[in-house]
């Protein structure tokens, strides 16, 4: 794969390389109206193929939060068209890498001295590339190890990226009202996280220690004498990812049990810790030999606060659920109602969350779940297609929930997804038995 011996940083060039993305994307749309008047029957699946290859190659030279939108727009399997989940999963751990040179300059002013001085080898050549760091192989204390090197500039790049999509999220959700800026400031907050390895190395070691008892779950051990702001050392597992494993498992009691510990892992982040690793996309977990879940990446840990985690939860249960009065309550409790909603705003997304919740939370409704039917999945992808085409929904404030909920929300959406992918079949009680 080639290499990269430069990423593009300010705020100008990284604005002209968007840019250019869209007028290709403006032309794929020219191409595809001209042919679709000499082919009335034509479909968009060229078109979505065509402007997910372009934006994806427009994004991957940039790295950092550009193509971490790629990367968390890939999980999102039942509303994206399957050409541009294709395309962007390649962002989860498949970019082009930084060339050896850059990667000893980053070591260098980092840790003070090259790779070769700290580690007995060291592969100069990525194993993984994603979207803020990339992976290496190196040896000490007789071990092999995964070196995760982040990539120049990216956290000083996260505001001016965000302030350069901000005008197209906007419009893409229907974002008004003064107060959205939150949502904004949500996501820039955590982006930055997620560039502070020595953060990520905390995390890393908390959370290992916490989830120990979870059988079939796995963690590396870290090295915080190799690792600093920027570079992240730690034992190298010899496993697939998640997904990679998903492709080819014949063995539906052995993707029941990862789905398990799956499970169990986020369920017991989210209600025993009250923080949860809000990055669940098939990068960040490998099956070993064994088939024990290996979790990876803890650069993306949600903080679950109570007045957010107590009516979210409480509107899994099909007693409120149900209650007009309760449900109503909860939406205001969520911000997913507002104060300065018209009548006819309460009753549309009074409606629209009844509808949605009675779905999505079906998972929490019994003692047991098959994350592998399909029905459940096609109903998650048809409301999803009723969304994007409810022209009344437009029309509304868009400005709808705490903001909480953008990662609470993703987190569960690619919980779902992997246990999908894993066609496992959970119950969703056994987590319980971990808290004491």
């Amino acid at each position: 794969m080639k290499t990269l011996d430069r990423i593009p940083t300010g705020k100008i060039e990284r604005a002209s390389q968007l840019v250019k993305t869209g007028f290709k994307v403006g032309g794929n749309y020219v191409a595809y109206y001209g042919e679709k008047l000499v082919n009335p029957s034509l479909n968009r699946d060229k078109l979505n193929e065509n402007n997910a290859e372009d934006i994806y190659d427009g994004l991957k030279n940039l790295k950092g939060s550009a193509l971490k939108v790629a990367q968390m727009l890939s999980m999102d399997k039942s509303i994206m068209p399957q050409q541009y989940v294709d395309k962007f999963s390649l962002s989860q751990f498949s970019v082009p890498p930084l060339s050896a040179p850059l990667v000893r300059k980053t070591f260098k002013k980092y840790l003070g001295q090259y790779p070769e001085s700290l580690y007995d080898t060291f592969s100069p050549d990525a194993m993984n590339a994603a979207s803020i760091g990339q992976v290496h192989k190196a040896t000490k204390y007789g071990k092999n190890l995964a070196v995760k090197i982040q990539y120049p500039g990216v956290a000083e790049s996260i505001s001016s990226d965000l302030a350069l999509v901000k005008p197209f999220a906007i419009r893409m959700f229907n974002i008004k009202g003064k107060d959205s800026d939150k949502y904004f400031k949500e996501v820039e907050g955590k982006l930055l996280e997620e560039t502070d390895y020595n953060l990520e190395l905390k995390q890393s070691l908390d959370i290992s220690q916490l989830c120990q008892p979870i059988v079939n779950l796995r963690f590396p051990k870290y090295y915080p004498q190799l690792s600093s702001e920027k570079i992240l050392t730690m034992e190298w597992i010899d496993g697939e990812h998640l997904s990679e494993f998903a492709t080819h498992n014949k063995d539906r009691k052995k993707g029941d049990s990862i789905g398990q510990t799956l499970w169990d892992f986020y369920m017991y982040q989210i209600h025993h810790l009250k923080q949860v690793h809000a990055d669940p996309h098939p990068g960040n977990f490998l099956i070993d030999k064994d088939a024990n879940l290996v979790a990876i990446d803890f650069g993306c840990i949600k903080q679950v606060p109570d007045e957010f985690y107590v009516p979210y939860f409480e509107l899994a249960d099909l007693k409120v659920i149900n209650n007009p009065k309760l449900f109503n309550e909860k939406l205001y409790e969520l911000e997913i109602l507002r104060s300065d909603d018209s009548k006819a705003e309460i009753i549309y997304f009074t409606k629209l969350f009844y509808d949605l919740l009675s779905l999505f939370t079906k998972p929490f409704q019994s003692d047991y779940f098959d994350f592998s039917d399909k029905e459940f999945f096609g109903q998650i992808a048809e409301m999803g297609e009723n969304f994007a085409n409810d022209t009344q929904l437009r029309k509304m404030n868009g400005n709808r929930g705490s903001k909480h909920f953008l990662y609470i929300n993703r987190t569960f959406f690619g919980l779902y997804n992997l246990l999908h992918d894993l066609k496992a079949r959970v119950n969703t009680k056994t987590f319980e038995k971990y808290i004491i």
